[in-house]
């Protein structure tokens, strides 16, 4: 039922009213003082005298776009990435699965993934096996749900491609504009700034890509800083797509290219420390310390803030609302720079003194040596099993 005070229109009264509702507030979201500068309107964003302007409704086609992405991950990562991991050592291990055992994987899933040793035995007794045997059983569980390195190899090379195309296609794109010099230049004629071809494909490849990692982050390879990623994928999203509308092209280029011009070092020392080549994942791996920390943690700041939150006050005395969720939004991600700068410098520290570069937010897979026949005890001995792990748990430590 419709709400007092908002006019029934024709057809269906939840229908209409709802209709009213949404049409409210889409008038709301696009209203002109949220996005343009004092007297100007979207009827001045119309296509004329060869300028071509951004549009809103250009942003639906990143979805099929980045559907797009996914199917050349898929034959990428299948047809190039899995030959050159073999070309650098990486086999494809065959993981062998625990025997089914419910009291076990009860208590994996209810429990913890992690036992202590007390409650180990106890299991132990429950099933009617050895201590070692149950370790193994949770060792081969856990390790099901670690992605294999020639999986974490796959995801990393199409990061390291699509990262470094797009910085060799963003730097042809900015090497030429005066505005990848002079930073004062993104705002000299705004907003009323022609769109450029090359600006749109980049524009279009970037909110493509983010996309896609989005709609893989349940089977991408999980780290414990999932969280940030991503809030650090929405926040790129919604800024590239407000940046957009807003028409803050030229700046949104820039902020993509300083992005992207450090991540593909990492990927590349991933893919590296999967194959075992030490020298040459530390060497990457160093290279992309010293790209991130000139990019993020420098440039950044200094460059593209500065351009954002003081640049403007020179071309308007009243700032409009964009000026300050856009800030927002950069300086959430200034954040995220600072946290991962934090853990690079962890790495960078056991680098240093001991001489260990291994990423503290993956999980690392655990050596399995247990033989069939062992495991086989596990699942015979089940048959004896009873009772819930919870009952398990409590019985064990009398």
């Amino acid at each position: 039922m419709c709400l007092k005070g908002i006019p029934h229109l024709p057809g269906a009264p939840g229908t209409s009213c709802m209709a009213h509702i949404l049409k409210t507030l889409n008038s709301w979201f696009w209203w002109e003082n949220i996005w343009m500068p004092i007297n100007v309107t979207w009827a001045h964003f119309v296509d004329r005298d060869g300028l071509v302007f951004p549009k809103a409704h250009q942003l639906y086609a990143t979805i099929p776009y980045a559907f797009v992405l996914l199917i050349i991950r898929f034959f990428s990562e299948r047809y190039i990435a899995i030959p050159l991991a073999k070309a650098l050592g990486i086999k494809n291990v065959r993981r062998v699965k625990p025997q089914p055992n419910p009291v076990l994987e009860s208590y994996f899933r209810e429990c913890s993934k992690h036992p202590s040793q007390s409650d180990i035995q106890g299991l132990a007794k429950k099933c009617n096996c050895t201590v070692r045997l149950v370790e193994k059983w949770f060792r081969r569980r856990r390790n099901l749900e670690i992605p294999t390195v020639l999986r974490k190899f796959q995801e990393a090379f199409w990061r390291f491609s699509f990262y470094l195309t797009s910085s060799i296609a963003g730097f042809i794109f900015l090497y030429d504009k005066p505005w990848f010099y002079d930073i004062w230049q993104t705002w000299v004629g705004y907003p009323f700034q022609t769109l450029l071809p090359s600006q749109y494909w980049y524009y279009m490849a970037e909110i493509s890509f983010y996309w896609s990692l989005l709609f893989t982050l349940g089977i991408d390879n999980r780290r414990k800083d999932f969280l940030a990623h991503v809030v650090h994928h929405l926040a790129a999203i919604g800024l590239m797509s407000g940046s957009w509308c807003a028409n803050y092209v030229r700046l949104g280029t820039l902020v993509m290219f300083v992005h992207d011009t450090a991540d593909f070092w990492l990927e590349a020392a991933k893919m590296f420390n999967y194959a075992h080549w030490e020298k040459t994942c530390n060497m990457l791996f160093i290279i992309f310390s010293i790209a991130f920390f000139i990019t993020r943690i420098i440039l950044f700041p200094c460059w593209i803030l500065r351009a954002t939150l003081y640049q403007p006050t020179f071309y308007s005395t009243t700032p409009v609302i964009a000026y300050f969720l856009f800030n927002g939004q950069l300086l959430i991600l200034q954040g995220l720079h600072l946290y991962w700068g934090y853990l690079i410098l962890k790495i960078l520290k056991r680098f240093i003194f001991l001489k260990d570069l291994k990423d503290d937010r993956s999980d690392e897979e655990e050596e399995d040596s247990v033989t069939d026949n062992e495991e086989e005890s596990i699942k015979n001995g089940n048959k004896n099993s009873c009772g819930s792990s919870k009952h398990l748990l409590n019985s064990s430590h009398h």
